[in-house]
């Protein structure tokens, strides 16, 4: 009998938590430290991935994303322990899709050159600004001129390079944006990732927002026109919207992130790293110690996971509707009935679809162009009790 997982794959996630520096807008999992032994954090990601293997035998692999961080600061014998222990515990898919994310003030040719040795075939750098101006507002390291030097790098060593822009920046235009993405769109080999800058609590610059201090931020009305320019100007390129902020030359969508957004299986493997995956039949909610020291700790012990907790039906479904209705091909409504033992009210369908929220095309549900740009508000309707 086939389990849900089934209907998007299997994948692995490997979470790198330190960097350089800490940027004033990330939220995520990342520390600067001034030496970290990766002798022993090869023997952790290579102990919990053993674990994880016994609870998920004969799974075929279809792709591993090392996150961070900063994973280019791994050597690369790190990163070759990791995907030799993986090759050794499960089968892979003969595409199976290797990404390592990368910074441009962290790329060497040689360890480029080691990443691809070690079977890493799809490389995502955080260029983030194309103008040395909003890389310094931005707190990044690099300039322009080590950007391109580290995509020249990666270009070398790899077929496939994404890189991800930030927009909506601090006194950021309309016109300026445009003459970026121009840019961007002229350079990128497949695939860019392109996210509106937000504001998280938590983060340098959440405490500045909140004291009146982060200026120059652009209303929602410029936002959006830059959101609208975005869409044009991609498709105009041959770059397809295929998620909110990710856009592909046909053929070269990231796999490992659609695997999420079609709920798959992926286990996390790294401090603060979450999966979900399926056991005896049962989805899991799986969250690692977010600490690198603690986590280095209970990894050692056996056990990086803190929490490992079983999804309900529900549980499932509203996930799968979050993560599904982010890509342009939405979600099948029969899966989601299945998760959720009843189907989505044809009354809130039949509403967002009178709107030009949604569209249905038999048991597939998607969102429109419209509705993506209000897609929390279709979020709400839909799962609303």
């Amino acid at each position: 009998m086939s389990e849900d997982w089934q209907n998007a794959g299997f994948g692995i996630y490997v979470h790198w938590p330190f960097c350089q520096s800490k940027c004033p807008y990330c939220d995520f999992n990342s520390h600067v430290a001034q030496h970290v032994d990766q002798k022993r954090w090869i023997k952790s990601y290579v102990t919990e991935l053993e674990r994880y293997s016994v609870l998920t035998p004969g799974r075929v692999v279809q792709s591993v994303f090392f996150g961070g961080g900063t994973p280019s600061l791994m050597e690369p014998e790190t990163v070759d322990a990791v995907i030799s222990t993986i090759r050794r515990l499960w089968p892979q898919g003969n595409d199976v899709e290797i990404t390592l994310e990368a910074n441009p003030g962290s790329v060497e040719a040689d360890r480029f050159k080691g990443y691809a040795s070690a079977g890493v075939n799809r490389i995502s750098m955080g260029f983030q600004a194309l103008n040395d101006r909003d890389l310094a507002k931005l707190g990044r390291l690099h300039t322009v001129e080590e950007a391109m030097r580290a995509f020249d790098i990666a270009r070398a060593h790899f077929d496939r390079v994404s890189f991800d822009l930030i927009y909506a920046r601090q006194d950021q235009t309309l016109s300026e944006w445009e003459s970026e993405l121009g840019q961007a769109l002229s350079l990128a080999v497949d695939h860019l990732s392109l996210y509106q800058l937000t504001v998280e609590d938590g983060t340098a610059f959440g405490d500045r927002y909140k004291r009146g201090k982060l200026r120059g931020l652009p209303d929602p009305d410029l936002a959006a026109d830059m959101y609208e320019l975005t869409q044009a100007l991609c498709a105009e390129h041959g770059f397809e919207c295929y998620e909110v902020s990710n856009h592909a030359r046909e053929g070269a969508r990231s796999r490992h992130n659609s695997l999420y957004w079609r709920y798959g299986d992926y286990l996390g493997i790294g401090p603060g790293a979450h999966g979900r995956v399926t056991l005896n039949g049962n989805r899991h909610a799986t969250e690692a110690f977010r600490a690198p020291g603690e986590w280095l700790k209970h990894a050692e012990a056996g056990n990086g996971d803190k929490l490992r907790e079983e999804l309900s039906g529900p549980e499932q479904a509203q996930e799968y509707l979050l993560m599904g209705l982010r890509l342009r091909e939405g979600i099948d409504l029969g899966r989601f009935e299945n998760l959720n033992g009843s189907p989505v009210p044809e009354s809130k369908i039949s509403e967002l679809t009178d709107l030009n929220l949604v569209k249905r095309d038999h048991s597939q549900l998607s969102v429109t162009d419209k509705g993506r740009m209000l897609l929390n508000a279709v979020l709400d309707v839909l799962l609303a009790d």
